[in-house]
């Protein structure tokens, strides 16, 4: 079994662990080690069972497999850049009852939760999420550092660029444009392409607000 740690002991770090725990009931591949986390206050505790074990800075110096849990795309993308030049590797994690084409291309460290169908011609990027109830259509693009939050609904042909955070229970229709950076609020209906650095809301979606 391969050693792994989980970055982010959170609420989806945790739902990682039972990721991998349900991986392991098929194919026993993982040997969780435990949580990465800068939060000093809960160096060395445990967590639903598993210890944490260091900080960013530790986690630097070992050669583990590594897996990001932390949802906010910037900050998913911050982490990983302070670990360029370290010897980790990033495998992708996908939950047994993800129903997938072998025409779909899964970025390293992308994390794709249960009850998600992926259809064909599709490609996920680098440390993508994609939580849990998700359905997306073919020929989609889904850009490297995003989340896609749950039971969202991504049509054919959509495109998103880097760091882009897809809220839960919104749907993109087919063909659709969105920019770098950009949030896409929950419940929302992408009709239209969005552009980057902004937080969309409503039905249809619209920019509310711009951010750097």
């Amino acid at each position: 079994m391969k050693d792994i740690v989980i970055i982010g002991a959170g609420g989806f770090g945790r739902e990682v662990a039972w990721l991998i725990e349900d991986i392991n009931k098929k194919n026993k591949e993982w040997n969780l080690v435990g949580f990465v986390d800068d939060n000093e206050k809960i160096q060395g505790s445990e967590i639903n069972g598993y210890k944490v074990v260091g900080n960013i800075n530790w986690l630097k110096e070992q050669e583990l497999y590594v897996v990001n849990a932390i949802g906010d795309p910037v900050t998913k993308k911050k982490i990983i850049e302070k670990l360029d030049g370290s010897k980790n590797q990033y495998p992708i994690l996908i939950h047994p009852s993800v129903i997938y084409s072998e025409s779909v291309i899964f970025g390293e460290g992308s994390i794709i939760c249960a009850g998600n169908i992926i259809t064909v011609n599709i490609q996920i990027g680098k440390h993508v999420i994609i939580n849990l109830d998700c359905t997306i259509g073919h020929d989609a693009n889904i850009g490297d550092y995003s989340t896609v939050l749950p039971s969202v609904n991504i049509s054919g042909f959509v495109k998103t660029k880097e760091c882009v955070s897809v809220g839960t229970g919104s749907a993109i229709i087919q063909g659709v444009s969105i920019g770098k950076n950009t949030v896409v609020g929950a419940g929302a209906v992408v009709v239209k392409d969005l552009p980057a650095n902004c937080t969309a809301v409503g039905s249809p979606a619209k920019p509310i607000k711009f951010h750097e």
